[in-house]
């Protein structure tokens, strides 16, 4: 009983195909992976494409004088053995036509040992002096009378074309280069032919000369010419290498030196080796090297002086500003019972005191940045609450102004690892810029969350930000119209320490604006704090903005946040969610 392999049952042949295919994705893997190494290697060393330009380079030069070289050597010999042969030919010639000028007819008795005698004469006598030499004499128009005659004894009609038998028949000297077998192994034979007058009509002469010397010969040139070029090529590419190398390692010094100055090792220095140019570069470098030191510990001492100026101050501003406060306070309190002037200076007076006292706070903020001290408290925050604080904090200065703010947050709890207090800093200042820029129109706050990030974002309709002012909003003390009145008292710190604080969680804060179209600020965090942000929820140009030149890149906006290990990023955001950057 045959039974049939079930249709789920593998069989032999699907088996090879699965294994060639395995093969196959294995193989195209290594390839692939080779091709990208090499490319990398051709990318990334100045010393491999010199060499391998060179060696191409020098090798299509060598091969081409190689061949030309070869060429002559070759045309020569074969110049040489047409000579050698055109003068046999001539003396054969002659002496054969004397030779046959006593017989005047084909069917003489003599004729044909008068032929034997002058093709062994020719041929030089003795076969083993002949070196390779074949002489034939043939009388094609004498059928049967006369035989025709080689010496040594071989069949050369193999080597005598139609072409050439028809150019000596016609009285002309002609020759070719056939290959064939008359005296041994298969040589190639210059063949050359010469009709012979006689009185009873013509017979041909043809001399056989072999050119396995000549082909040795050149043989022997082309393997010379060939190695000589070979050597030389690698030669060349030998002496690339090294000429290269001269000039690369001190350039790959100077790049490690440079790599460990911008690490901040300032007293890292390069070998000066020498009096040539490349002394003069590592000398030039290590001057460039100290300066720049010079300069930057100058610069850090002086920021270190500043830094510890503006705390110093701002400490010791405490003590007084504390007493003017309870002088003011009190002043303030009974200032119903003095004159109308003197208690409207008592207002001021305590208005610019609440305003002095802000920015003193703002500067001791600012200087804990400068120091390094500022330190992240992370914990789960829902941040709709925040965003509700924010809000009501500032609906009494938004409804003096005639502004309106509106939320868009979900119903739902946003939990985050943040600092609430410093991202509720962050909201009052950038909601505050907005009432105040608001010209009494609506201003929108949005909150959204996605798996790896949280965004907020404040929407204004105010005049915006003209180009090239979205590169300024985050400067201290920068403001976009100095002659214009501040409605919250502000002290031109706060962008600048909103900043600080996106940066202190990992963040993004991001500015867009439009002359005209108001402006929007997105503050981007990463739900997890110490994880690194690739997208936000948010889109930081308005869907309704409407941006010359129909694209979100020319618009007047920026992307101001930490990049690759933790520098200033900025440049021109993207419409979605992605994220365009470019450090500085």
């Amino acid at each position: 009983m045959v039974t049939s392999p079930r249709p789920d049952s593998p069989t032999t042949a699907y088996r090879w195909l699965q294994a060639v295919r395995a093969l196959w994705r294995m193989l195209a893997g290594r390839s692939a992976r080779l091709v990208a190494g090499l490319h990398q290697t051709w990318r990334r060393s100045l010393q491999v494409r010199v060499v391998t330009i060179t060696l191409v380079a020098s090798s299509l030069l060598v091969s081409g004088f190689a061949y030309l070289i070869a060429d002559k050597i070759t045309s020569i010999l074969v110049q040489n053995a047409v000579t050698d042969a055109r003068l046999r030919l001539s003396s054969g010639s002659d002496y054969a036509a004397k030779q046959f000028s006593l017989y005047s007819q084909p069917q003489e008795a003599q004729l044909q040992d008068t032929i034997d005698g002058t093709v062994n004469y020719l041929a030089g006598g003795d076969p083993a002096q002949t070196s390779g030499v074949v002489v034939a004499i043939t009388a094609d128009n004498y059928p049967g009378i006369i035989k025709p005659r080689t010496a040594p004894d071989a069949d050369v009609r193999p080597l005598i074309s139609r072409e050439l038998r028809t150019a000596v028949a016609e009285g002309n000297i002609a020759h070719q280069i056939g290959t064939g077998r008359l005296t041994g192994e298969r040589t190639k034979y210059l063949v050359y032919g010469s009709p012979v007058p006689t009185r009873f009509g013509q017979v041909e002469l043809y001399y056989f000369l072999p050119l396995a010397r000549q082909d040795a010969t050149a043989a022997d040139a082309r393997a010379t010419v060939i190695a000589t070029g070979v050597a030389l090529v690698l030669l060349l590419g030998l002496l690339a290498a090294l000429v290269t190398r001269m000039v690369v390692t001190p350039v790959r010094v100077a790049a490690r030196t440079a790599q460990r100055l911008s690490a901040g090792l300032l007293d890292q220095r390069m070998a000066v080796n020498g009096e040539d140019d490349l002394a003069l570069l590592a000398a030039s470098f290590n001057q460039m090297a100290t300066n720049l030191q010079r300069q930057i510990l100058r610069l850090e001492e002086m920021s270190r002086l500043q830094r510890r100026f503006t705390s110093d101050v701002s400490h010791e501003l405490r003590t007084p500003l504390t007493t003017v406060r309870m002088a003011a306070d009190l002043i303030f309190a009974e200032r119903d019972e003095f004159d109308p002037a003197v208690a409207r200076s008592a207002e001021l007076l305590q208005a610019e005191l609440d305003r002095f006292e802000e920015l003193l706070t703002d500067l001791l903020e600012i200087s804990r940045f400068d120091a390094g001290f500022a330190m992240l408290d992370a914990e789960p925050t829902d941040l709709v609450p925040v965003v509700h604080r924010v809000a009501d904090r500032l609906a009494g200065l938004a409804e003096r102004v005639g502004v309106t703010i509106e939320l868009d947050v979900p119903a739902t709890p946003v939990i985050a690892e943040v600092d609430p207090r410093r991202v509720e800093r962050v909201l009052r200042n950038l909601v505050g810029n907005a009432v105040e820029h608001g010209e009494a129109k609506p201003v929108l706050i949005t909150l959204a969350m996605d798996k790896s990030a949280v965004a907020i974002t404040v929407r204004d309709h105010g005049v915006g930000l003209k180009p090239g002012e979205e590169k300024l909003v985050f400067n201290r003390f920068w403001r976009a119209d100095p002659s214009r009145a501040r409605q919250t008292g502000g002290t031109g710190l706060g962008l600048s320490i909103s900043l600080e604080d996106a940066r202190l969680h990992g963040g993004w804060l991001e500015a867009w604006g439009a002359p005209g179209q108001g402006a929007q600020f997105r503050l981007t965090l990463p739900a997890r704090a110490g994880d690194r942000l690739t997208t936000s929820p948010l889109r930081l140009v308005p869907a309704d903005a409407k941006l010359p030149f129909g694209g979100p890149r020319d618009g007047g906006l920026l992307a101001i946040g930490p990049g690759d290990g933790g520098t200033l990023a900025i440049g021109p955001a993207p419409t979605g969610g992605d994220r365009a950057e470019v450090s500085s």
